[in-house]
C-alpha cells in the first residue's frame, strides 16, 4: 500500500463496511465447520436449489432480453414519458418484496382475468417463481445498463451513423460492447437477487420452494441446525456467480501479425462538392442562423469557442435533423436523406474512435469500407505497424490519424472536419495539415473545417465563414475576408493586432494620442471616432521613415522577431520582422505604416451579417 494513501481515511472507512460484511460470513463458516447437524440429508434441499438455480436463470434471461432494449432507450430519451417509464422501474426497488408480491397478485392471481386464462397456473408454480424474481429482479439490470448506454460517447454513435451504420448496428456493434461491463454487472445483479428472492415469492408460488423459502420452511420447524445445509449451498453459489462475473471478457480479435495486408488501392475520383444551407437551428437557449452557399468545395468556420462551429458542423451532417434547415451538396438537397446515406467523412474533436476495436478494425468499419481501400490510407497516414493497437494504445496524433483514415476509407463525397488538429502538439500538427492539404489537391477531398486558428482556415480552404454567436459575421472568399475584414471583431478573430482607437483630424488623417499616423478615413467627418488596425508584418522599419518610434521590447521567436514599438506618448504596436534584430529595447528606430494595409471602422460599428464583404472597412 502506497504510505501516502494509508494516512487517508477512505481505505479504513471502506474497511469497515468490508469487514461488517465479511465476519458473519466468516463466524458462519466456523460454526459450519464444527457442527455435526448440518442438514445436508434434509430431503428436498437439492430440489429447492436446483429451483432457484433454474428460475434464477430463466428470470435473468427475460430481463436481458427486455431489459437491456429498455434501458437503451431510456438512456437516450429524455422525454416525459421515459422520465415516467425511468420511476415506474425503479419502484419495485423501493417497495418490500412481501408488497410486490401483492402487487403481482392482483394482476396474475387465480381470481384475476390473466389468471383464470392461463388455469391459475402463473401461481404456486416455477412460472410464478419466475414472474416474482423477475419484477423485483429487473430494476438492478434496467437501471445499471441504463448508467452504461448514458456513458457512451455521443460523438462515437454519430460518427458511427456517419460511418454508414443504422440505429441496430450502432446498438449491437457499438453501445452494446461499448456498455458490456455495466451490462454484466447488472445481469449478476439481477441474478443474486432473483436467487436470493423470498417476499414475493412466498405470496405468489409457495410451492415449489425455491432455496430461500425452504430455509425459512426449516428454521420455522427446526430451527437453526437444518438451516445450515441451504445457506452454504446459497453462499457458495452466490459466490461463484459473484466471482464468474468478475472475470474479463476477450473481445479483441487481433489480426495475426504475420497476415499479410491486402492489395493497396486507390481511392475513387471524388466529385467536388461544396455545401450550402440556411440553417436556423435552436439549441436550448443558444440560436444558430447560417446562410450561405459555397461555391468553392474547401470551406472553413471561423469562430471562438461556443460560437456554434461544431453545431453548424453537425447540421451539415444531419445529426440535428431535417427541421434545422435546408442543407445541400452540389446544389442538390439532402435534408429527406438519412445521415447513414450520406456518403460522408465526420471526424469530431474526439476522434469517435471505437474503444474496442484495434486500428484495421476501425478502418474497416464503415457500411461500404474497402479493404484495399483501407490498406491505403493505413500507408499514406503512416499507420504501418499499428494495425492491432486499440484506441487507448496509441498517441493523439496516431489517433487523429486513424480517424482521418476511418472516415476515408469508404471514400466520402464531403469530409467534415472538427477542429481536427487542436490537440496536437506542433509537429504533428504541422505533418497532418499539410497531408490534408496534398489530399484536397490530388484526391479532389472536399472538405469543411472547423477552426479557430485563422491560420489553419487559410491553409486548407478556399472560402471562409467567420460565426460569432450563433450569426455569421462575415463569409466569402478567404482572400477578401482577409484582406477586408467587416468589422473589429472579425478582425480580431482573423489574428488582426495592433487594434487601436484614435480620432480623424482630417482627410486622411488620424490622432492617435499625440501622434498622428496617416490613413485612408474615406468619408468619415473630422472628429470621428474610428478603430483601427495593421497587420504586425505591414510595419516595417525604414531609415528616415515617417513616424519616429522607441523599441519598448523585443522577442526572439527563431525564424522571426516580434517588436513592441511606441510610437508618440502611449500608442503601442507590435511589429514581426525576420531574423534576428540588432536594435534592443531603449533604441529609437523609425517605422513605416502602409496607408493600404491599414484597416479603419467607425467606433460605433455593429458587427452584421455580411455574405459579400460590400460593408468592409476603408483602406
Amino acid at each position: 500500500m502506497n504510505p501516502r494513501t494509508s494516512l487517508t481515511p477512505l481505505p479504513w472507512l471502506g474497511g469497515l463496511l468490508a469487514l461488517y460484511l465479511a465476519v458473519p460470513v466468516v463466524a458462519f463458516a466456523i460454526r459450519l465447520a464444527g457442527s455435526h447437524q448440518r442438514g445436508f440429508g434434509t430431503p428436498g434441499l437439492l430440489g429447492a436449489l436446483y429451483v432457484s438455480v433454474v428460475t434464477s436463470t430463466i428470470s435473468v434471461t427475460l430481463i436481458a432480453v427486455l431489459g437491456i432494449p429498455l434501458a437503451y432507450v431510456l438512456a437516450r430519451s429524455q422525454s416525459r414519458l421515459a422520465t415516467f417509464v425511468g420511476v415506474v422501474v425503479q419502484l419495485p426497488l423501493a417497495m418490500p418484496p412481501l408488497m410486490s408480491g401483492i402487487l403481482l397478485v392482483e394482476l396474475v392471481g387465480p381470481y384475476t382475468a390473466l389468471g383464470k386464462a392461463f388455469g391459475g397456473h402463473l401461481t404456486d408454480s416455477m412460472v410464478g417463481v419466475v414472474l416474482a424474481q423477475t419484477f423485483v429482479a429487473s430494476p438492478f439490470l434496467v437501471v445499471t445498463a441504463r448508467s452504461a448506454f448514458a456513458a457512451v460517447d455521443r460523438s462515437v454513435m454519430e460518427h458511427a451513423a456517419t460511418l454508414g451504420h443504422r440505429e441496430l448496428a450502432r446498438f449491437r456493434r457499438v453501445s452494446l460492447p461499448i456498455a458490456g461491463p455495466g451490462i454484466r454487472a447488472g445481469l449478476v445483479l439481477s441474478w443474486l437477487r432473483a436467487f436470493g428472492e423470498y417476499g414475493a415469492t412466498v405470496v405468489l408460488a409457495y410451492h415449489p420452494y425455491t432455496l430461500p423459502v425452504y430455509t425459512y420452511v426449516q428454521f420455522s420447524s427446526v430451527g437453526i441446525p437444518t438451516t445450515q445445509a441451504p445457506t452454504a449451498l446459497g453462499l457458495m453459489v452466490a459466490a461463484a456467480v459473484a466471482a464468474l462475473g468478475r472475470i474479463p471478457v476477450a473481445r479483441r480479435r487481433r489480426r495475426p501479425s504475420t497476415a499479410p495486408l491486402p492489395p493497396s488501392v486507390p481511392p475513387r475520383a471524388a466529385l467536388p462538392t461544396p455545401v450550402g444551407c440556411d440553417l436556423h437551428a435552436r439549441l436550448g437557449t443558444f440560436s444558430l442562423n447560417v446562410d450561405y452557399d459555397a461555391t468553392s468545395p474547401r470551406l472553413a468556420v471561423l469562430g471562438p469557442s461556443g460560437s456554434g462551429k461544431s453545431a453548424l458542423l453537425r447540421c451539415l451532417a444531419g445529426l440535428l435533423g431535417p427541421q434545422v434547415g435546408p442543407v445541400s451538396y452540389r446544389a442538390q438537397p439532402v435534408n429527406g436523406i438519412p445521415v447513414e446515406d450520406r456518403r460522408i467523412g465526420y471526424v469530431p474533436q474526439g476522434y469517435g474512435l471505437i474503444p474496442h476495436l484495434t486500428v484495421w478494425q476501425q478502418l474497416c468499419f464503415a457500411v461500404g469500407a474497402d479493404e484495399g481501400v483501407a490498406a491505403h490510407w493505413l500507408a499514406r497516414l503512416h499507420l504501418d505497424g499499428l494495425e492491432n493497437r486499440l484506441p487507448s494504445e496509441l498517441s493523439g496524433g496516431q489517433r487523429q490519424r486513424v480517424a482521418l483514415a476511418q472516415s476515408l476509407t469508404r471514400s466520402p463525397d464531403l469530409l467534415l472536419l472538427d477542429e481536427p488538429f487542436s490537440a496536437l502538439d506542433t509537429p504533428v500538427r504541422s505533418e497532418l495539415r499539410d497531408e490534408l492539404r496534398r489530399l484536397q489537391r490530388e484526391a479532389g477531398l472536399s472538405t469543411v473545417l472547423v477552426t479557430h486558428d485563422p491560420e489553419e482556415a487559410a491553409f486548407l480552404a478556399d472560402e471562409i465563414i467567420v460565426l460569432v454567436d450563433g450569426r455569421v459575421l462575415q463569409s466569402g472568399p478567404k482572400g477578401r475576408v482577409f484582406a477586408e475584414p467587416a468589422s473589429p471583431e472579425v478582425a480580431r478573430l482573423l489574428g488582426f493586432r495592433n487594434l487601436s482607437p484614435g480620432v480623424v483630424r482630417s482627410s486622411g488623417q488620424v490622432q492617435l494620442g499625440n501622434a498622428v499616423v496617416a490613413m485612408d478615413t474615406g468619408a468619415l467627418s473630422v472628429g470621428s471616432e474610428v478603430l483601427w488596425c495593421v497587420r504586425p508584418e505591414q510595419i516595417s522599419l525604414v531609415d528616415g521613415g515617417p513616424y519616429r518610434a522607441l523599441i519598448v521590447d523585443t522577442v526572439d521567436l527563431g525564424t522571426v522577431t516580434d517588436v513592441i514599438l511606441r510610437v508618440g506618448d502611449d500608442l503601442e504596436l507590435q511589429m514581426r520582422v525576420p531574423g534576428p534584430l540588432d536594435l534592443v529595447p531603449g533604441a529609437s528606430c523609425h517605422v513605416s505604416l502602409p496607408v493600404p494595409a491599414i484597416r479603419v471602422w467607425p467606433a460605433r460599428t455593429t458587427s452584421v451579417p455580411d455574405r459579400t464583404a460590400s460593408s468592409a472597412p476603408r483602406g
